[in-house]
C-alpha cells in the first residue's frame, strides 16, 4: 500500500482541542516531526481536517 509523509508545521496551542486530538491520532507530537503513514481514506480524512497545520508529501 502507498505511504504518505506528514510533517507538523504549526502548533495546536490556542486552537480548539479537536485539532490537537486529530494530530495525536496521526502520531504528531512536536513541531517539525515527520511521520510516515499508510495512505488510506481514514488517514486522508484526518489530514484534511488539519491541512492548515501540516505539510503532506506523497
Amino acid at each position: 500500500m502507498a505511504e504518505v509523509k506528514v510533517t507538523l508545521k504549526k502548533s495546536p496551542i490556542g486552537r480548539p482541542a479537536y485539532f490537537g486530538k486529530v494530530l495525536k491520532g496521526l502520531g504528531l507530537k512536536r513541531l517539525q516531526q515527520t511521520v510516515t503513514l499508510q495512505d488510506t481514506p481514514e488517514i486522508r480524512g484526518m489530514i484534511f481536517k488539519v491541512e492548515h497545520m501540516v505539510a503532506v508529501e506523497d
